[in-house]
């Protein structure tokens, strides 16, 4: 459920035009929440509301506030207005009144005031932050260690100089695991910054991305398909007697054993209910004629010299 009720905030906070900082404060709120409370899936999506409603009484401009009323509309009514400032009371107890934490837009700002990044590498952070927030991995991450690995990450994408030589193994395994959530974002956090203002930082990581696959298809070229040589069924496995025919049905690169038992256990591929468990007869081996002919002789001349004798 993580992902969707993500796709929602972003969508509210965007609708709002709440504060970077509302939005990472909201998550925190909600995960704090969630690791003390068991919450159902009916319920998630007000939870969210509620994270969301307290960080921006908290940080964000008082006109931006979103009215309960507002929320109620977004959830489609799902739920009663009474029902907000409930779960709000709750989350709050539940916290301990405990709502300031530093978030990762607050250490990202102090990094690249530090280091003097332009917009569009600022951006582009932003962008794997928020990647980031899908993905229950990072939830454990310091702020501090986001930042910093987001904005290296940034860098070698934007191809800029990074000031910072070296990163402690935190930073170095988070951005390890960063880069490789970057595939198939969600479509949403992709049309959101696609914007202009936001320096399209979604389609330039997409063509990123694509230039990345495409140096590595040319420096790894594909090997040539050789032939399947296939291992006679007969033998494979010593002193066990094998079918000729055992295994030579394949079905889907897999191959099907030997109906067993053979005969009329089996009629039309459907298990014959009335058969009972013998062994098939085998057919009566005629008696050549010949031999019939020299047993009927052979009785006859005995016969004959019987009768002589009397």
């Amino acid at each position: 459920m993580r992902p969707y009720l993500i796709d929602f905030l972003i969508e509210a906070h965007a609708a709002f035009q709440l504060l970077n900082d509302t939005l990472y404060l909201a998550v925190n709120l909600l995960d704090r929440y969630c690791s003390r409370r068991v919450v159902y899936k009916r319920h998630y999506q007000l939870v969210g509301c509620a994270a969301l409603l307290i960080a921006a009484k908290y940080g964000d401009k008082k006109d931006r506030v979103p009215l309960i009323k507002e929320l109620k509309s977004m959830c489609c009514g799902l739920y009663d207005e009474e029902m907000f400032t409930q779960m709000e009371w709750h989350v709050l107890n539940t916290l301990d009144w405990c709502v300031g934490h530093p978030t990762v837009d607050t250490w990202l700002q102090l990094e690249v005031r530090a280091s003097e990044d332009d917009t569009d590498v600022e951006n582009m952070a932003l962008y794997l932050n928020e990647i980031a927030l899908y993905h229950k991995d990072f939830i454990g991450s310091k702020p501090s260690v986001m930042a910093r690995a987001s904005l290296a990450l940034a860098r070698g994408i934007l191809s800029r100089p990074d000031p910072l030589d070296k990163y402690d193994d935190d930073e170095n395994m988070t951005l390890l695991y960063l880069s490789q959530k970057l595939e198939k974002p969600s479509q949403i956090l992709m049309r959101k910054y696609a914007s202009p203002h936001l320096s399209s930082s979604s389609i330039v990581l997409e063509n990123f991305l694509r230039q990345q696959e495409a140096i590595n298809r040319r420096a790894s070229p594909p090997t040539p398909p050789c032939e399947v040589v296939r291992k006679p069924t007969v033998g494979m496995f010593p002193g066990t007697p094998q079918k000729p025919n055992a295994y030579g049905n394949i079905v889907n690169g897999y191959m099907t054993p030997p109906i067993t038992p053979d005969g009329e256990y089996f009629v039309n591929g459907h298990e014959n209910k009335g058969f009972q468990n013998h062994v098939p007869r085998c057919p009566i081996t005629p008696t050549p004629q010949q031999q019939n002919t020299y047993v009927h002789q052979s009785q006859y001349q005995s016969y004959q010299m019987d009768t002589m004798m009397h």
